[in-house]
């Protein structure tokens, strides 16, 4: 049989999902412990006693000055403002992908400026976010926005320009205005590659957020890796690191079951 042809059964292909992840951790907790025995105060791997002692000093352990949890304040932070920017994002390029994809009197002149927004980096103009829009909540929840509602609206538009031409045709024999076109007709081919569009931006919008807080924030999982990576303690920035990346996850994971419950026709709802 061709290797081509060859599938893993169900706990063959846990097993596979696994076994990478099993090697990296046998390597990163092999290397921490030959650098712990050469030097018991190196702070560069540390071990896996430091890091939940790490975690439980700033996850279950209150903060004297402020009285909160220094992790979960970070959390709620970081989510608020990821959850703004991406539900923002999704409305404006939900909105921007039907007028450029249907209406060719919108399409001409939107067309070509989302191709050339899509193409400016979103952390150079992050100066001047700060500039336009303060310090604040605002400029950070702006970034996210900035930086994947072009992506999400260029994706649609081209969904949209997907749509057979015939189905548009025969709605508009049987009476359907423009406006019942596009929304008994357009929105619903359009809403579930929206959540797929959402799962593969996720981590830009990530990356945005973590860049706006560590430049400019009293609080949120970005500002905590930077304000201690002065101390290198990786003990507190790798838990970080892997609860970001969690986070990341079940986000992913959500906009996917959320697409197979609400579009379970729709292929993609399938990945």
């Amino acid at each position: 049989m061709r290797l081509i042809n060859r599938h893993p059964d169900r706990a063959g292909r846990l097993l596979l999902v696994l076994l990478p992840f099993a090697l990296l951790l046998f390597a990163y907790f092999t290397a921490s412990a030959q650098r712990l025995a050469d030097n018991p105060n190196d702070k560069l791997l540390p071990s896996a006693s430091q890091m939940v002692a790490a975690v439980d000093r700033m996850a279950f352990t209150e903060d004297k000055r402020t009285g909160e949890y220094a992790f979960w304040r970070d959390t709620t932070s970081s989510l608020t403002r990821l959850g703004l920017g991406i539900g923002i994002a999704a409305v404006v390029g939900l909105c921007l992908g039907i007028a450029a994809g249907i209406l060719p009197l919108l399409g001409a002149p939107l067309s070509p400026l989302l191709t050339v927004l899509s193409m400016v980096p979103p952390l150079a103009i992050l100066p001047i976010l700060f500039i336009v829009f303060g310090l604040g909540e605002l400029s950070k929840v702006m970034l996210i926005v900035i930086g994947i509602t072009p992506i999400l609206a260029r994706d649609l538009e081209q969904r949209a320009r997907e749509i057979p031409q015939e189905l548009l045709i025969k709605a508009q024999t049987l009476g359907a205005s423009t406006w019942t076109l596009i929304l008994r007709v357009v929105l619903p081919q359009l809403l579930p590659r929206l959540l797929i569009a959402l799962r593969l931006v996720l981590g830009s919008a990530w990356l945005f957020l973590i860049a706006a807080e560590a430049i400019a924030s009293t609080d949120g999982l970005g500002y905590r890796i930077f304000l201690v990576r002065r101390y290198m303690a990786m003990d507190v920035i790798l838990p970080y690191v892997l609860w970001i990346t969690l986070l990341a996850w079940l986000m992913d994971l959500g906009l996917r079951q959320l697409t197979r419950l609400c579009f379970p026709w729709y292929e993609g709802a399938k990945t």
